[in-house]
């Protein structure tokens, strides 16, 4: 089966945590990029990549790079490509682009002519032209320009990867999914211990954690993939690898997650179900300062409120609670937490062991861990270096 080059959209600080999953999904000839991972796989790959992988937002099939120093330059080139390699008279298509340049500075213009050189295309040839759709069209069409290098790419995955399938409903301000899965990879989470989240929302940490621990495909819940769509969909490759499930684990820890509001744990009580997972996951209507932390090894990760949902001294006062749980509750743990508010950061009272720049939608955050020690922390600094 033919190989080619793939482009892995995704989040500013995740792009390491993507590249190992692409590796482990067979990838070839890996390389990291600005908010994007680039490899190489064949048709089996790209399908089973958007149904694996946890952490990109969507998975980009280049077909055509040149350079353009204006948009007529870029229509020119656009219009050489045979599109009916992708689309026919009956096909809808959108246009995305994305432009880094200081020769173009209208990226809905650059849009635009791409648009008219398709079009263009087919009405010369047939005297018909195919249909422009913004919403849920047949072909997603990406453009990137940087500078003057232009790259033309298909999109095979249509609605953003974050968009899972199980969320039913969602509390304020909820994280995204992919985000979400990728936080727990950068915070070790394999399903060999228990997993907690003290402010759980509508339970996005808590299923994917969840999906990771049982090994469930994140993309097992979707309606649909972009390349179902595309003009040589294998239908019975697809269905050979949605229908695998010799991938699965047994999972035999504990996963609970609360939240001092009621209606957060009702939303979140649904979400999970949706995803089938109530079996694995706990709910609990309680307040960060009555959480009470089962014997074992735990790991917790959790996304507190920030200062655009609370006020400043309420904020403040979350945040000396969540480090007064952590060191009275959860000694010989692992903590992480993110936050776009450094003061509050501060507040937690301990010093994180990592701090990891992501970006949560446009907050611009910090994901802190926090090694919780148990007795004076020069014996454990000292134990933990033996142990190297």
């Amino acid at each position: 089966m033919k190989e080619f080059k793939i482009i892995a959209k995704t989040f500013k600080g995740l792009e390491e945590v993507v590249a190992k999953e692409l590796v482990n999904l067979g990838a070839d000839e890996v390389q990291i990029e600005r908010r994007a991972v680039s490899c190489k796989g064949n048709k089996a790959f790209l399908y089973k990549a958007n149904l694996h992988c946890r952490t990109a937002s969507r998975f980009l099939v280049p077909i055509a790079n040149f350079e353009a120093k204006n948009a007529d330059e870029v229509y020119e080139q656009v219009k050489k490509i045979n599109w009916e390699l992708y689309i026919d008279l009956n096909t809808s298509f959108s246009i995305d682009s994305t432009v880094f340049s200081d020769l173009f500075t209208h990226s809905k213009f650059v849009a635009y002519r791409v648009k008219d050189a398709i079009v263009d295309q087919f009405s010369e040839k047939f005297g018909k032209r195919p249909s422009v759709s913004i919403t849920n069209p047949d072909l997603m069409i990406n453009v990137h320009i940087a500078q003057t290098h232009c790259t033309i790419s298909v999109d095979s995955s249509g609605e953003s990867l974050h968009k899972r399938g199980y969320r039913n409903s969602q509390t304020e301000a909820p994280i995204n999914e992919a985000l979400a899965a990728g936080m727990l990879l950068l915070a070790g989470w394999d399903g060999k211990t228990n997993f907690i989240d003290p402010m759980c929302g509508s339970g996005t940490f808590l299923i994917e954690a969840a999906l990771i621990a049982l090994n469930i495909p994140p993309g097992i819940f979707r309606k649909s993939f972009g390349f179902e769509k595309w003009k040589d969909f294998d239908k019975e490759l697809f269905d050979e690898l949605y229908n695998d499930d010799s991938y699965e684990r047994d999972f035999n820890f504990k996963i609970i997650g609360s939240d001092v509001s009621p209606q957060a744990i009702k939303v979140a009580e649904q979400n999970i179900k949706s995803a089938g997972l109530s079996k694995f996951i706990e709910l609990k209507t309680v307040g960060i300062n009555d959480v009470e932390i089962p014997e074992g090894n735990w790991l917790m990760v959790t996304n507190p409120p920030y200062g655009e949902r609370l006020q400043s001294e309420d904020l403040f006062g979350l945040y000396e609670n969540i480090g007064r749980m952590l060191k009275f509750k959860f000694a010989g743990n692992q903590a992480w937490v993110i936050s776009s508010d450094e003061r509050c950061l501060f507040k937690i009272g301990l010093k994180p062991s990592q701090k990891i720049p992501l970006l949560n939608g446009d907050l611009d955050c910090f994901y802190c861990n926090y090694e919780i020690f148990s007795g004076k922390r020069n014996e454990y600094v000292r134990a933990k270096k033996e142990g190297e």
